[in-house]
């Protein structure tokens, strides 16, 4: 059975309960899915998964939420290569916040392709002024890339 890692960066739950929600879609599709909410570099260096789904909140001014913080300064810090990395990316923000909506979101989406990972599809971007809640733009998305990338097994 393929592996799906959930990769959750957030502030205030709402990308953990996107991934929550998420998470059975992938089940129905065939992959052994583990929610990562601390992820560190080992969750995709020590042991790849077949697909990576990172569900990341912006906070601030388009900085990445504190639990977070530390896997990003891994992967600048440690460079690794990632070209085995298929992923999908959903970030989270509030459009009231001008150019850093989704800034941590699109900083992330950049640091994995400059690593070599492979993102499948186009990231999603959920506005919390448009999204009351955001599973309600997530699953419908998820639904489509596991038909889109031809994910199911």
């Amino acid at each position: 059975m393929p592996k799906l890692k959930i990769v959750v960066g957030t502030v205030y739950g709402g990308a953990l309960d996107v991934a929550e929600q998420v998470s059975p879609l992938f089940e129905q599709a065939g992959y052994d899915v583990v929610v990562i909410e601390q992820p560190s570099l080992k969750d995709l260096t020590d042991d790849t998964p077949d697909l990576a789904l990172f569900c990341v909140s912006t906070t601030g001014s388009g900085d990445f939420p504190g639990d977070f913080v530390p896997f990003v300064r891994e992967l600048k810090s440690q460079s690794p290569s990632l070209g085995a990395l298929r992923y999908g990316l959903i970030a989270l923000g509030d459009s009231s916040y001008g150019d850093t909506f989704c800034g941590s979101g699109r900083a992330l989406d950049e640091i994995l392709a400059d690593l070599g990972g492979q993102r499948l599809g186009e990231r999603l971007e959920i506005d919390a002024m448009e999204t009351f809640m955001a599973d309600d733009a997530a699953i419908p998305w998820v639904e489509g890339w596991i038909e889109a990338e031809g994910l199911a097994t």
